[in-house]
């Protein structure tokens, strides 16, 4: 949100630096993000003097410009070449000085140097008013008073403000901060305990009088709830034009671009007061009536940004005596009923509307206006008919109106102030000291909440009814503390804490498994389980019909319940490799959400994302890429830590993948993992590589019981290692090698271990040599050289009965 340093000074007169008051701001709960300096002319026509035209003739060498000399009040006058047809001598006019930076429409600079024109010399520029950002003329030069002094600075002719603005980071409960009148009632309070007291000025109404009663428009509410207050009046004779300079440049300088006196003057006094309005033509209320009420499912409406809209049975609308929609209430005009050049006569609105039926009607359109942001938050409902008298005194003054009706006011169950008690001792206790009586109860007073009785143990309070968000004694407190000042709060030197024992088994597991893959150079991410509905149709193992919907999303990329952690998960990969970071180990613990007839049901999954190089180049070795046997490893890593052994591998039947296996214990799936199909890298624009493993959790945990743990003490007699090379069919997989030797030796055979592989010219056709080493071991003696060959010997028949092998 944007606030005006200049418009909050109307209400408070300080003199307070924007910096230091943006300090203030935020420690009163108002964080101030940035501030901005504002110019109503872009460079404050810095370097723009004004000069006198002493001569003036016709250019020798082009019949549309003119040479001219100008005195511009300090040392010799300077040739200047111009070539707007109504210069002439004698004229005062605004000169651009060699160095001068001037702006276009587009903000873009360009500066002013000496040069020639023509084979003649110039030393500036005699500006038109589109050329210093006063108007949009071209036809000529500006021609100024003729007892301007020469030499007088264009910044002291014209009104050039500069503003500073403060861009708030509003919480979603500080409804009431939500103008200027609001912030600048925030930082009154805040200078007080600076032991600065200013008056607050609020905008007078006292002269609002009714002028005529000659255009009378009733207002019927058909449901009171969706709409408890509704305030308009109806104005004659306005003139529809450009809106006073100093409206103008309030606007301008919170990025509002002003477009005519009505709207300007609506759109000023909501962000004045906090307070939206909306004008109509009243020639275009039909029946002279105002129904606030809903339409039929479907009714086509058309917006002022001319998009035909279909409405909800539950969106409040503003319709004419006919039952025709003008306006979607709190979110947004129609472009059929709204203000034009040619409107003459206008009913003014100024409501207050149900902040959750504004929310959910603004969501379901896609709109956020700034009458939206505020209805959703909650307004003050007694400032509806005070800001109503407020624009429309304006609206008489800067577009000759007149009050042609009383105002109407539909206000049928006044909402009362809110009670609440407050507690010394609670205040002590939640603050971690004591404040002095006296002095909450001046912070009280400053935030014009009323004391209506003291005891010795507290406060009975009256709540401004501005003040929607608090509604509980801890809210008073919260209250109490950011106004006297977090700072303020002594702390102790002394951390106290308890120690807990987590019992929790899942955490407990979670914890291992994330321990040992962030050590093998894993970084743990954490998605959205909000996601894109259009991603069940990316495979055809998601059921799009099991999508669970969202009542009322954020938006369409945060529409449905995730059935994959996949897709989240490219997400993040493609942000990174975007980024030039393109070697990633991710993984995430998450869980699915699946609707299934009318019951939903949720599945944990642990899942890896890796793609790049594993390692990177150095001076000793070169980058190794991450492949589908590193990410089996890390993946039978983690299961064998959670004593899950003798897998069952077959290939997986994910369709997202170009190759995968599946490993099982039983019938009961585990993990799914492989290379991600490229088609599928395409829809998120990622270029490499990526392999991908999802974990059954929910599985995997009713595997990891209470194991016993063997413990075997290390043997003190040396192993001794044998290779082997074997031609063999090379369809013949490392497996069934790796089986059949332990096999035929179950006693001393510890490992088996594939180190080369060829498959060549040099070979028979169909055939491939396996390089493998075995390592035995009696844990009991030294191996002999005569137990070692007959072993070796045993293992080389078992290959080549069963393999028929060929010892090369």
């Amino acid at each position: 949100m944007k606030i005006s340093y200049n418009w909050l000074k109307q209400f408070l007169q300080t003199d307070w630096e924007p910096v230091k008051t943006g300090e203030l701001l935020t420690d009163l709960g108002l964080e101030v993000e940035g501030i901005e300096t504002k110019e109503s002319i872009k460079g404050s026509l810095k370097g723009i003097v004004v000069g006198e035209v002493l001569t003036c003739v016709q250019h020798p060498n082009a019949d549309r410009l003119k040479v001219t000399t100008v005195n511009l009040g300090s040392g010799e006058p300077v040739q200047i070449v111009c070539g707007a047809p109504n210069v002439a001598a004698g004229q005062k006019v605004p000169v651009a000085t060699i160095g001068t930076v001037l702006y276009d429409d587009k903000g873009e600079g360009f500066k002013i140097k000496k040069g020639k024109i023509r084979g003649e010399e110039s030393h500036g520029m005699i500006c038109a008013e589109d050329e210093l950002g006063l108007g949009s003329g071209h036809d000529g030069i500006m021609v100024l008073d003729a007892e301007i002094a020469v030499g007088t600075l264009a910044s002291a002719v014209f009104n050039i403000e500069t503003d500073y603005v403060f861009e708030i980071g509003l919480t979603p409960n500080r409804s009431d901060a939500m103008s200027h009148f609001g912030v600048a009632r925030d930082l009154k309070a805040g200078l007080i305990q600076q032991d600065v007291n200013l008056e607050l000025i609020s905008p007078s109404v006292s002269d609002f009088h009714v002028d005529e009663r000659t255009l009378r428009i009733d207002v019927e509410v058909e449901d009171k709830d969706q709409a408890p207050r509704y305030c308009g009046i109806t104005i004659t004779d306005v003139e529809v034009k450009e809106s006073p300079e100093w409206i103008q440049n309030r606007l301008k300088a919170i990025g509002i671009t002003p477009k005519n006196n009505i709207v300007d003057i609506t759109n000023y006094v909501l962000h004045e007061l906090g307070q939206p309005l909306h004008a109509f033509d009243a020639q275009k209320v039909k029946g002279n009536k105002i129904l606030v009420k809903t339409l039929e499912e479907g009714t086509k409406f058309t917006t002022l940004d001319e998009v035909e809209r279909e409405l909800s049975s539950d969106d409040i609308m503003i319709c004419d005596g006919d039952s025709n929609p003008l306006c979607i209430a709190g979110v947004f005009g129609g472009l059929q009923s709204g203000v034009t050049e040619n409107t003459t006569s206008i009913f003014l609105e100024s409501a207050y509307f149900n902040p959750v039926s504004v929310r959910k009607t603004a969501k379901r359109h896609a709109l956020n206006t700034d009458a939206s942001f505020r209805f959703e938050r909650g307004i003050d409902i007694n400032m509806t008919e005070y800001a109503l008298k407020r624009a429309a005194l304006l609206i008489e003054e800067y577009a000759g109106g007149k009050m042609a009706s009383d105002v109407s006011d539909f206000y049928p169950v006044k909402i009362e102030d809110f009670q609440v008690f407050l507690s010394y001792e609670n205040a002590y206790r939640l603050i971690g000291q004591e404040i002095p009586r006296e002095t909450i109860k001046n912070i009280l007073a400053s935030l014009e909440i009323k004391i209506n009785s003291e005891t010795e143990g507290g406060l009975g309070l009256t709540i401004p009814s501005y003040r929607t968000d608090v509604q509980r004694e801890a809210d008073i407190i919260e209250e109490i503390l950011r106004v006297y000042g977090y700072n303020n709060i002594e702390f102790s030197h002394k951390l106290n804490t308890s120690i807990s024992f987590d019992s929790n088994k899942e955490t407990k597991i979670e914890n291992v498994v994330a321990n040992q893959l962030t050590a093998q150079g894993f970084n743990e991410t954490m998605a959205n389980s909000l996601t894109k509905p259009e991603y069940a149709t990316l495979s055809e193992n998601i059921n799009e019909q099991a999508n669970v919907e969202m009542l009322n999303p954020l938006s369409n990329d945060l529409k449905v319940m995730r059935q994959s952690l996949l897709f989240s998960g490219l997400e993040s990969v493609a942000y990174n490799i975007n980024r030039k970071n393109n070697s990633l180990k991710f993984y995430e613990f998450g869980k699915t959400y699946h609707k299934y007839s009318e019951k939903y049901q949720e599945d944990k999954h642990l899942t890896l994302f890796v793609t790049g190089n594993r390692t990177n180049d150095s001076w000793k070795v070169s980058a190794q890429k991450s492949d589908f046997f590193y990410v089996k490893g890390v993946i039978k890593g983690v299961l064998s830590r959670l004593g899950i052994d003798n897998l069952k591998s077959t290939p997986s039947k994910l369709d997202v993948f170009s190759e995968g296996i599946s490993f099982g214990l039983g019938k009961m799936k585990l993990v799914d993992f492989g290379v991600v199909k490229n088609s599928l890298l395409k829809e998120f624009g990622i270029k490499q590589e990526v392999l991908y493993a999802d974990f059954n959790w929910d599985t995997i945990l009713k595997l990891t019981g209470n194991k016993n743990i063997k413990v075997t003490e290390l043997t003190k007699f040396p192993a001794v290692k044998r290779d082997l090379a074997l031609l063999l069919d090379s369809k013949t997989a490392f497996k069934e090698v790796y089986n059949l030797a332990f096999q035929s030796e179950k006693n001393l055979l510890k490992e088996v271990d594939l180190f080369d592989v060829y498959e060549g010219d040099k070979l028979p056709e169909g055939k491939k040599s396996y390089a493998v080493s075995f390592l035995l071991q009696d844990e009991t003696k030294t191996l002999a050289d005569k137990q070692i060959d007959k072993i070796m010997q045993k293992l080389q028949q078992t290959f080549e009965k069963n393999l028929d092998a060929v010892l090369r």
